[in-house]
């Protein structure tokens, strides 16, 4: 598989838009759309993170010594920040992870792969809902970050 140039990205997202608006014309007056369960599993995985990244806030500020009585405790109170803020993070990149696979759910390209436009295995959705690529190129992906081939591409832009 070939992977798509920008114009065949735009011409594939501009195809989308019109499916959804083809599907927003059928959902009024017939079925529902067909990613109703993953949009419903996105939405609660978005929750559970979200809850779980305020309860790790609240063990954060429990645990801490206003003063630290020696350099070791000082020493483990900076681990555990620095654990946090890693753990913060990853939580974040996931929330948005999931934010633009619900976008993409409302521009009606969700399970097709953003680098070769094939549609993206139902086993792989179940699996990771938010997935943006199908297995055979997010391993690709994979192995061109891994040898520093593109790997500004696959960075995040945010």
């Amino acid at each position: 598989m070939q992977p798509l140039t920008p114009d065949q990205r735009h011409l594939g997202l501009a195809v989308g838009v019109c499916a959804q608006r083809e599907m927003n014309t059928t959902m009024k007056n017939g079925p529902k759309p067909k990613f109703t369960g993953y949009r419903k599993i996105l939405e609660n995985k978005a929750e559970e993170v979200r809850r779980s990244m305020s309860a790790q806030k609240a063990a954060q500020v429990v645990a801490r010594l206003d003063c630290p009585s020696d350099e070791g405790d000082l020493s483990q109170q900076h681990h555990e920040e620095w654990i946090f803020l890693n753990r913060n993070t990853i939580d974040m990149k996931l929330l948005r992870e999931i934010g633009d696979a619900l976008h993409r759910i409302e521009m009606g390209v969700y399970a097709t792969c953003m680098e070769c436009g094939e549609p993206i295995s139902q086993k792989r959705l179940e699996a990771v809902p938010w997935a943006r690529y199908c297995v055979t190129c997010q391993e690709a992906i994979a192995d061109r970050v891994a040898t520093g081939e593109f790997a500004n591409e696959f960075q995040e832009t945010r």
